[in-house]
């Protein structure tokens, strides 16, 4: 921990990570604290208007006030290049629940690209504004419509043309991922540009990317001089990271969660998602969450060697049972009266 104490109440985003964190691991999230806003995986808008099910799919949150169990608000994501079918499902969305409206500008993703849509759009600021315009003139004004934007597609030139077209079309808030759709996810994250971006709009932004310790947490803060952070693939790492930094901040002793911790939010996960996918894909969510959790716990690539292989129930809950400290079927509560 950095000795430098920050004099911030900061609001923590979940950052939308498709195909990884769905509901289930929003709702344990939310669980364990320190999340203030959770956003979904993208919707995908072509050109028709979209059934009410493909909206409470992936977001059945919708259905609870659009909120997880532990009343984390929770904003529905929209993708796509077409002004006018964005606004006729963002204006759905909110009639079957949805509280706000989160426009995606920023997924990398090749097949989503080469679909007109995700940070593709980034190379005309004015498609941006104008899609952020038809969702703001779509929906009541109560509704909020934030957008999530990266520092360009090719580079990072038009950063700051993006961001002024997302809040001319009306946007309420903006998130800046700090990269380029070119620079991927290698490091570095350029905080810098975020606090240019924050200095020029008048709306608030939330500054994302590579913010996987408190001591970068606090250089991003120093950098970008943001009240809001959104992380993604360090909440996966870390997942009480939320908790660790409103903590730091408000000056008050924190001890993070431990193996043992990180072993019993699995085993929640395996018993909330096993009967959820097919039998032959048993196991495969908590491998994929692994995956994320060796990057902070060396005891996770432990326990995915001896994961990786197994598909039988019996197996895969018998490795836990190795591994738990006292075997339960929920989160440890220890962990959650933390929060």
């Amino acid at each position: 921990m950095t000795d430098k104490t920050i004099s911030l109440q900061p609001k923590i985003y979940q950052a939308p990570m498709e195909g990884v964190i769905d509901h289930h691991v929003r709702k344990l999230l939310s669980m364990i604290g320190g999340v203030d806003i959770c956003v979904t995986e993208f919707v995908r808008v072509t050109d028709t208007r979209l059934p009410r099910r493909v909206f409470t799919r992936l977001c059945p949150e919708l259905l609870e006030g659009a909120k997880t169990a532990n009343d984390v608000p929770v904003r529905l994501q929209l993708l796509g290049g077409n002004p006018e079918a964005m606004g006729i499902n963002a204006a759905k969305a909110v009639a079957v629940g949805a509280k706000a409206i989160d426009l995606n500008f920023g997924c990398p993703a090749k097949s989503v690209n080469n679909s007109d849509g995700g940070a593709c759009l980034l190379q005309s600021p004015h498609r941006v504004e104008a899609i952020v315009g038809a969702v703001r003139r779509a929906v009541p004004d109560r509704i909020p419509v934030t957008a999530k934007i990266r520092l360009g597609f090719n580079d990072r030139s038009t950063y700051m043309d993006n961001a002024l077209a997302a809040a001319a079309g009306g946007a309420n808030e903006l998130a800046v991922h700090a990269r380029s759709k070119v620079d991927g996810y290698k490091p570095p994250a350029y905080w810098e540009y975020i606090g240019e971006i924050r200095e020029k709009l008048q709306i608030p932004i939330v500054a994302n990317g590579d913010i996987w310790t408190l001591a970068e947490f606090q250089r991003c803060h120093e950098q970008t001089g943001c009240q809001a952070f959104m992380f993604g693939r360090s909440l996966l790492a870390r997942p009480d990271l939320g908790l660790q930094i409103k903590a730091f901040c408000a000056g008050v002793e924190y001890q993070p969660m431990a193996w043992p911790q990180i072993v019993e939010l699995l085993w929640g996960y395996y018993q909330i998602t096993r009967e959820v996918y097919p039998a032959k894909y048993l196991g495969n969510r908590i491998k994929q969450w692994l995956a994320y959790l060796k990057l902070a716990f060396p005891e996770a690539q432990v326990f995915f060697e001896k994961l990786k292989r197994l598909r039988e129930a019996e197996a895969i809950e018998a490795i836990f049972s190795q591994e738990l400290e006292s075997p339960q079927e929920i989160i440890n509560q220890k962990a959650i009266a933390a929060a």
